[in-house]
């Protein structure tokens, strides 16, 4: 029996959360005295997965997986538990995991519980801490199962090196036409810059910012701290910026360490899909904003104003860092 983790990659490479996930679940094995088992899918070189506690991993390697469908990256997730014989599954909240983990659970017969914010509180019974009410609030969730399928929430637990000796195992799970229902027909990606899923830090824009053609001071911030750049939803619905960097409960969720909004007056979703994030930072002109009531710090003011003095005051601090 070991427990299972699917560790997701990109062109190849793992995504930052893919190390995550095994450092919570090296934890997580531990107290259950057994051992990680990592299954991949078209991943390159698989042997940076040690250094977070893997101990084995199951290499995927099918060109019918080049795109995500969720069905069959499911079945190929359901085989490699019962091939494993995992009791514990493990995948994280990207938006990719976010529709194989229902899948995974109803597969295997396994009790499901997503937004895990913690190690499990009791392992006999198996409890779990998780996020309620739009990240308002916590409950505690028991799972009966034998089987138990957990999705952790991005950024809770961190990374954590944890080196194990690392065994490789080729691994061909059996798809069916039936897996295949759904088509890609193209894929999307922005390219040369960081990414929202992979970002410690987001600096999001919003309508204060009053077009696009001033985006230029988002980006300039984003620049030096290193940041992705996000949106808000009015700004994508007007075109300005491209639905791919919408963030918020209707858009793409926001864990981040560090979440810089600068023009963005705090509707309820879109709080409610950036609350995860450790810092919020709100820039806005208007002192009765929303977002002030959530904000970890907040500036009151013109973010023309605002935005060039701290972009120059960080760059003129790295410059003496260095």
């Amino acid at each position: 029996m070991s427990l299972l983790i699917y560790a997701e990659s990109a062109d190849g490479k793992f995504k930052k959360v893919a190390f995550e996930l095994a450092s919570y679940a090296k934890k997580v094995a531990e107290s259950l005295g057994t051992t990680v088992t990592a299954v991949t899918v078209n991943a390159t070189d698989v042997s940076e997965l040690s250094k977070y506690g893997v101990d084995k991993v199951l290499k995927v390697s099918n060109d019918k997986l080049a795109n995500f469908t969720a069905k069959a990256f499911a079945d190929v997730i359901k085989q490699a538990a019962q091939k494993e014989n995992a009791k514990v599954i493990v995948l994280s909240s990207t938006t990719d995991s976010l529709y194989l983990a229902p899948l995974v659970a109803v597969g295997l017969e396994a009790g499901f519980a997503s937004n895990i914010v913690g190690l499990p509180i009791s392992t006999a019974p198996f409890q779990v801490k998780r996020t309620a009410f739009s990240n308002k609030a916590f409950n505690i969730t028991e799972i009966l199962t034998d089987v138990k399928v957990l999705s952790i929430s991005k950024n809770s637990f961190g990374l954590v090196e944890n080196s194990s000796s690392l065994s490789q195992e080729d691994f061909s799970p059996t798809l069916n036409d039936g897996d295949f229902s759904v088509k890609v027909t193209s894929v999307e990606k922005a390219s040369g810059k960081v990414t929202i899923a992979d970002a410690d830090v987001v600096v999001s824009g919003g309508r204060g910012l009053k077009g696009p053609e001033n985006w230029g001071l988002i980006e300039d911030l984003a620049s030096v701290l290193g940041a992705a750049t996000a949106c808000s939803k009015p700004v994508s619905d007007l075109g300005w910026r491209p639905h791919s960097e919408h963030v918020g409960q209707t858009g793409k969720p926001v864990a981040t360490n560090l979440y810089i909004a600068v023009g963005i007056s705090g509707a309820i979703q879109h709080i409610a899909g950036v609350n995860s994030s450790k810092v919020k930072v709100v820039i806005n002109s208007d002192a009765e904003a929303p977002f002030f009531k959530v904000a970890d710090y907040g500036i009151v003011g013109d973010a023309f104003d605002i935005l060039p003095r701290l972009t120059a005051k960080l760059k003129e601090f790295k410059a003496h860092q260095n």
